[in-house]
């Protein structure tokens, strides 16, 4: 299989702080958050920030849904370093040195967009048991511009240089435009577009920004909440998540030289996968509960690993295995972290 280059996956997202501890039902309640989600922070939730960096065990990791997808593809290939490019804002500021040094760390070629109007983004993941509620401080995350950095020749140059791109539908709240155009660019290359539904928030309140963009979404990734969500919205009728994957892949498409495909995961359920003309189920790998650490990560984990392969050129059935393969890794381990090496064959 050929060995990608430098560059050759491209990511954008928001970079975010996570700062992880496990809490309790008390803790959820007093800040009215379900076990299971993933929101953005209004002005109620403030004093969460404050109030987890105080519990027994936190832990800080580098974080954002498309950074730590990117990451563990990075992870899964190994070498060459820096195959894959992110771009994202963060604050001149401690935090923001953190994401910097864990981006190097994972061979991760970085380019922030660097501003001192609001501090980098941090996202508090509250555990339950295996449950993980997410709430996300976009703060600096949220100020990222088109035509202060993805407009730039140096950086333009490193969005032509790859040949399939990854962005989470978290970023259609951030800068739609930046979205547009990379996907144009790929649309028109005849390059591979991802994109991640993300959370169920996405498909209801950005719909709009959401479907200008799916004419030119290649593979589309997502769980079965978000797929339920996206399939009311869209008015399938219809809660039968083959079905819907089917409805999905035969939503209007730009370049059709490239059919659609639909990957939606269901935690320890089948993923459920396009296949051509029909829906294939693929069973993940079976792992006892009691070694499930924190099942936080595991949808970005499995892009990252699906991306590692599709940048090697592999057919969809050995992206999902990969897929399966770094869900199965990170979930045993505490936020989106990863042992040395993958014992991936």
């Amino acid at each position: 299989m050929p060995t990608p280059s430098e560059n050759t996956l491209f990511g954008m997202g928001n970079p975010l702080l996570d700062i992880s501890a496990v809490v309790d039902k008390d803790f959820l309640d007093k800040f009215g958050l379900k076990p299971n989600d993933q929101i953005l922070a209004e002005d109620k939730h403030k004093a969460l920030f404050t109030e987890i960096v105080k519990r027994k065990k936190v832990e800080y990791h580098a974080g954002g849904s498309t950074q730590n997808s990117v990451k563990i593809a990075q992870w899964m290939i190994q070498k060459p370093h820096k195959v894959a490019t992110f771009f994202g804002c963060i604050g001149k500021d401690h935090f923001g040195e953190i994401l910097k040094k864990k981006a190097e760390e994972a061979h991760v070629d970085a380019h922030y967009y660097e501003q001192n109007e609001e501090p980098t983004g941090t996202c508090a993941a509250c555990i339950t048991g295996d449950n993980r509620s997410l709430v996300a401080n976009l703060a600096a995350a949220n100020c990222y511009k088109k035509e202060k950095h993805l407009d730039l020749d140096s950086n333009w140059e490193l969005v032509e240089k790859a040949k399939v791109y990854y962005i989470a539908g978290f970023f259609l709240t951030v800068s739609p435009e930046s979205i547009l155009k990379v996907a144009k660019h790929a649309s028109e290359n005849n390059k591979i577009f991802c994109m991640n539904l993300s959370a169920p928030f996405i498909s209801q309140f950005f719909r709009e920004p959401l479907m200008k963009v799916m004419p030119y979404v290649d593979i589309l990734f997502g769980n079965e909440t978000e797929a339920a969500t996206f399939a009311k919205e869209l008015g399938f009728e219809t809660d039968e998540i083959a079905e819907i994957a089917n409805k999905t892949q035969n939503l209007p498409k730009e370049n059709t030289k490239r059919q659609r495909v639909v990957v939606f995961t269901q935690g320890k359920d089948d993923t459920v996968a396009t296949v051509g003309d029909k829906v294939i189920m693929f069973p993940v790998l079976d792992i006892d509960q009691n070694d499930i650490v924190d099942t936080n990560g595991a949808g970005d984990s499995f892009v990252g690993g699906f991306l590692s392969a599709l940048v090697q050129e592999q057919a969809l059935e050995e992206c999902i295995r990969a897929g399966h393969y770094a869900a199965h890794v990170i979930i045993r381990r505490v936020g989106c972290t990863f042992p040395e090496k993958p014992d991936f064959h």
